[in-house]
């Protein structure tokens, strides 16, 4: 075992327990998009029914809206802890090794920061829609909750990236 690979299995051992719960949270927010998509699936079948046989869902627009929202929002932590995200790396191949690792590095704090600051507007925009008491259009659902899922989602895939940075080249979660 060289002194790199006895530092890299230090670092896993020491980061286990502080990025544990953050595993957890991410298979959370993918059964939440799991359950988004089956909603926005449910609701558009029975509103396609219930329209053969003259009427419609109230409401059906709001709903697929709302869970796509949730769907997507709760599907990009997952995405990213999986690496199942879209890279277009011909540029990045072209650098050498000592190259790759300081683009990779200054592009993984890059997107922590961006995806923390995401999760701060969404917080501040939440809090907006809340003392608005914005609701939906039809069925009047407070909408105030959809940008602290998106504020959830993005401090979640920030510390995804976190902890690919401080493991690089591993997946997080196996798909």
């Amino acid at each position: 075992m060289t002194s790199g690979s006895a530092q890299q299995q230090t670092l896993l051992r020491w980061t286990q327990p502080l990025f544990a719960p953050v595993r957890v949270g991410v298979m959370v927010m993918a059964a939440f998009a799991g359950l988004g998509v089956l909603t926005m699936m449910t609701v558009t079948c029975a509103d396609v029914v219930m329209r053969l046989l003259g009427s419609s869902l109230i409401g059906a627009v709001d709903l697929v809206t709302l869970s796509g929202a949730v769907a997507v929002a709760g599907a990009l932590p997952y995405t990213t802890a999986v690496k199942g995200h879209v890279a277009i790396e011909y540029f990045f191949h072209k650098l050498h090794r000592r190259g790759r690792i300081i683009v990779d590095s200054l592009s993984r704090l890059f997107l922590i920061g961006v995806f923390a600051l995401v999760a701060r507007a969404c917080v501040i925009h939440g809090r907006k829609l809340y003392a608005s008491g914005e609701v939906t259009m039809t069925i009047k659902i407070p909408i105030f909750w959809v940008p602290y899922v998106i504020a959830l989602s993005s401090a979640m895939v920030a510390l995804v990236i976190a902890w690919h940075l401080l493991h690089p080249g591993k997946k997080m979660l196996r798909p």
